[in-house]
């Protein structure tokens, strides 16, 4: 058996790692976030008709199951990753999310088949949680050991964009869409589109990914029988590592989690939601600041492999923390919406919460109107309002990129080789999956229910600060850490 210790990969090798890695994960994020940029248009089809808030309410909570079984996708293709290899586990989670996702393109309406239509949509989402649950730490960590220590932020940020292509690609396709029909034909049939397309990316990705080889640290450590029999009880029952995963739960991804979902999916759903702005100029103006700000995760990459992580990670959970409130003040008033308060209401049969923005009109609480109406994106390129809305989305882009950014490079450096897909999918994935996944739901949620169309952010704010204080307290610095010298990571 080969014992040498491996090198890393040469950079021809390396730019095609990044490729067939970022082209994959990108599409199941593409996948998974095509569901919730569609929130506000698919919500009444698959539920009861009569209270669309209750409609959403509901699709967002089925939203939500996604992100909540990751964290068991996780731990399942984690443990087929350090088994088996990491290459063959993201392949499966890539069948499995584009299954899943043309399924939805294909799924009957409430209209149809009545509640049999709300389950399997419930069943589909959580097989697109398992699956994505599996994909991201594959992917951070086969490219993480294919590159030289010395710039593990920079290579490894290129997956970090991923996420937030993946929702620009979700936007762009939907926009796209509603383009080229009428908005009656959208609403009946064109939505369906933007997740049959999943199948033709997802094709071709998994092409390029059966042609790639194991990565080098993972053969090394398999030749020379250094893999764990049992990556989860070593993971998880043995303190130094457990230790190692709560720190990077509580002192990292929580806040990273949230922080990413309030500057890309908060944020939109507040435009469209509470601001009622129109629900095409909402995507717009998301994908712009998406695109201006999707170059900053290499930027914070890269400086992380000078600097450090901890310190770029930290910076970005205390801006967010001290700036989420002025930020969405700023977008309210950016907006010209006059909305002062959202109305709930209890549905006496289901007990669900309605919620509706007010204005005040003459003295009178009245429901809030529609705010930037789409007349075309010639109209909203050149609409002042629109460009408010857009740097003030970008403003929380670069708390995002700053916590994101680093973050695979950090978890990748934390845990030993033969337990490191395991290991780290895991924080990860509650960070992302629980902390920040269920942000949506939450923040509307208290919002319903205390009135403050502000207090949605008190969840976010909380778990930023909480995740400052002990990162900054317990966190380790990484970036150091020399992968390739130590396979085992002790």
């Amino acid at each position: 058996m080969p014992t040498s210790t491996p090198v890393p990969a040469a950079p021809a090798e390396i730019r095609k790692v990044i490729a067939a890695s970022a082209v994959g994960t990108m599409i199941e994020w593409y996948d998974f976030y095509i569901f919730g940029s569609l929130a506000t248009i698919i919500s009444p089809l698959f539920y009861p008709s009569g209270n669309d808030t209750l409609a959403l309410i509901a699709y967002l909570s089925t939203f939500a199951v996604g992100f909540v079984v990751r964290p068991f996708g996780a731990l399942f293709f984690g443990r087929i990753g350090d088994l088996v290899g990491r290459k063959y586990a993201f392949l499966v989670t890539l069948l499995l999310m584009g299954a899943s996702t043309v399924a939805i393109g294909v799924l009957p309406t409430y209209a149809s088949i009545g509640v049999a239509a709300p389950i399997a949509l419930l069943v589909i989402r959580v097989l697109q949680g398992l699956a994505l649950g599996g994909e991201y730490g594959g992917a951070a960590v086969y490219v993480a050991e294919h590159v030289p220590d010395r710039q593990r932020g920079y290579y490894t940020s290129f997956i970090q964009i991923t996420a937030t292509l993946g929702l620009f690609v979700s936007l762009a396709v939907i926009l796209a869409v509603q383009n080229s029909m009428s908005t009656e034909a959208f609403h009946a049939w064109g939505w369906r589109l933007p997740f049959l397309i999943s199948l033709v990316l997802v094709g071709v990705s998994f092409y390029i990914r059966m042609r790639m080889k194991e990565s080098p640290i993972f053969q090394h450590v398999k030749s020379t029988g250094m893999t764990s029999a049992s990556p989860l009880r070593e993971a998880f029952t043995q303190w130094p590592n457990l230790k190692r995963v709560l720190i990077s739960l509580f002192g990292a991804t929580a806040g990273q989690g949230v922080i990413w979902y309030t500057g890309q999916f908060y944020a939109l759903f507040y435009l469209q939601t509470i601001l009622k702005v129109h629900a095409t100029s909402a995507n717009y103006i998301v994908a712009a600041a998406l695109l201006l700000g999707m170059p900053l995760f290499v930027v914070f990459g890269a400086l992380s492999d000078r600097i450090g992580r901890k310190r770029i990670m930290m910076a970005g959970c205390l801006l967010a923390a001290l700036s989420y409130l002025p930020i969405y003040h700023a977008m309210q008033q950016a907006a010209g919406s006059n909305v002062v308060t959202a109305i709930s209401q209890r549905n006496p049969v289901t007990g669900a919460i309605a919620l509706t923005p007010q204005t005040l009109v003459d003295g009178e609480l009245r429901p809030a109107a529609e705010v930037l109406p789409y007349e075309g994106i010639g109209a909203l390129v050149t609409s002042p309002t629109a460009w408010k809305l857009t740097l003030l989305i970008f403003l929380q882009l670069i708390f995002v990129t700053m916590v994101y950014g680093p973050i695979a490079a950090y978890l990748v450096e934390a845990f030993p080789a033969k337990i490191r897909y395991t290991a780290l999918s895991l924080p990860y994935h509650i960070g992302n999956g629980v902390f920040g996944g269920l942000l949506p739901l939450i923040g509307l949620s208290i919002i319903a229910q205390t009135g403050s169309i502000y207090a949605g952010l008190y969840y976010p704010i909380a778990i930023a600060a909480v995740t400052f204080v002990v990162g900054s307290l317990l966190l380790r610095e990484t970036h150091a850490e020399r992968i390739w010298n130590n396979i085992e990571g002790k």
